[in-house]
């Protein structure tokens, strides 16, 4: 019964569905049957493709970095180009301040990039508008960030570029990050030289690399270093940003020797003694270093408190505090410096070792009167120059206190060598 009841229902059903579409067939009326493929939707939308790429830009802009890219570097890593066409206008500008960045479009208009060097951890705007022979415009837009200080190490050089120095000066590089990959960051610093001197790398630690010849550097020596720091990975996710040169020339050649137990310095420039001066040393208790110290820094006055090198009385204060030490030049990181001294008798110099290390000079307070040891030879004296200290009762000072791997064999020297 119930299986006659569905035969019933399923032909009502097709008779009805055959209706409908029987119906659907004679609906047309009078109006001739549409060709194949034809019809009105299909032929509006090719005539508006065709429209479309009639306004097209034969233009195509070229972006380099990415749209949202990050640890982008700061010196070549953004560019502008065009093909089938010419840029109008770039526009570069610093998010958040609206900086703009100026930058040069090539003669053939085919290229643009910027004029200098971009700020770490930026986030740069780029809008770029290019158009064909037909004058149609293309238009494209990049977003991206520079790389951070976090994400990047900086090489802190000495000397300065365009300094004269001194015969012992090393090129001294002083990272902001610790150095992994020690090889490949030694191998990107180039060093060519007028004398023609071996030049060979010495790391003191993991962040700091010094460069220097066999010898002394031969007067007058002219020196050039390429910082090629760019894009290479210093370690595990810390790259370099640095495309730098800097030169430097070696001026003349003035070595003075200090003889402790004589209390006198012997100032020596191009082989030729231009003066002995008296000096006072370091004490017993306090002995000044033997060995060969650069010159690193000058300063026609200074504070010298002894709290800051150690030397401090019961109550912690220092052992003397000097507001205004005369003429003073640092030897070593740790506080040894050759500088006038107002506040000994004039039968000091020449005569007894009386201070905590330094090597003093006769001098007035107030680095103002040129005739004064200390005033002489501070004039006379070069970033570099070299003083070497002998017949002291201390030991030899360490290389890496200050400029003074002089103090280290060749071999030695050439051993810290990461290549």
């Amino acid at each position: 019964m119930r299986d006659g009841m569905r035969r019933k229902g399923l032909s009502a059903a097709a008779a009805l569905l055959c209706g409908l579409l029987t119906l659907s067939a004679c609906s047309g009326g009078d109006d001739a049957p549409e060709e194949p493929g034809g019809g009105g939707g299909n032929e509006q939308s090719e005539a508006d493709r065709a429209a479309e790429d009639a306004n097209t830009s034969e233009a195509v802009i070229s972006i380099t970095p990415d749209d949202d890219a990050v640890n982008v570097g700061i010196n070549s890593d953004v560019e502008v180009t065009v093909e089938g066409g010419t840029l109008d206008e770039v526009v570069m500008t610093a998010a958040g301040t609206g900086t703009e960045v100026t930058g040069t479009t090539a003669e053939d208009g085919a290229s643009w990039a910027p004029d200098a060097q971009l700020d770490r951890g930026t986030q740069y705007e780029l809008t770029v508008q290019a158009s064909d022979a037909q004058g149609r415009e293309a238009h494209e837009a990049r977003t991206f960030t520079t790389i951070s200080a976090e994400n990047s190490f900086t090489g802190i050089f000495t000397p300065e570029d365009g300094e004269t120095v001194g015969v012992g000066m090393p090129v001294s590089l002083n990272f902001d990050r610790p150095i992994t990959n020690r090889a490949e960051v030694q191998d990107a610093v180039e060093i060519n030289t007028s004398s023609g001197q071996e030049v060979v790398g010495h790391w003191f630690s993991d962040t700091r690399l010094d460069f220097r010849p066999e010898d002394y550097w031969a007067a007058n020596t002219q020196v050039t270093v390429d910082l090629n720091f760019d894009g290479l990975e210093g370690a595990e996710g810390i790259t370099g940003w640095q495309d730098r040169t800097f030169a430097f020339t070696v001026g003349r050649s003035q070595i003075s020797t200090v003889d402790v137990q004589t209390h006198q310095m012997r100032v020596v420039r191009d082989g030729q003694t231009l003066r002995t001066l008296p000096i006072s040393a370091g004490s017993e208790e306090n002995p000044t270093y033997n060995g060969a110290m650069v010159i690193s820094e000058k300063l026609t006055e200074t504070r010298m408190n002894g709290a800051t090198v150690g030397f401090t009385d019961d109550d912690g204060e220092g052992e003397y505090d000097i507001p205004d030490v005369p003429h003073a030049m640092r030897l070593s990181t740790s506080g040894t410096f050759v500088h006038g001294n107002y506040w000994a008798s004039r039968g000091t110099f020449g005569s007894a070792n009386t201070s905590h290390g330094c090597i003093g000079l006769a001098d007035t307070q107030g680095a103002d009167d040129p005739d004064q040891d200390a005033a002489w030879f501070f004039e006379e004296s070069l970033r570099g120059d070299v003083i070497i200290v002998t017949n002291s009762p201390d030991r030899e000072i360490q290389p890496d206190n200050g400029l003074n791997g002089w103090n280290m064999s060749w071999d030695e020297w050439v051993a810290g060598s990461a290549l």
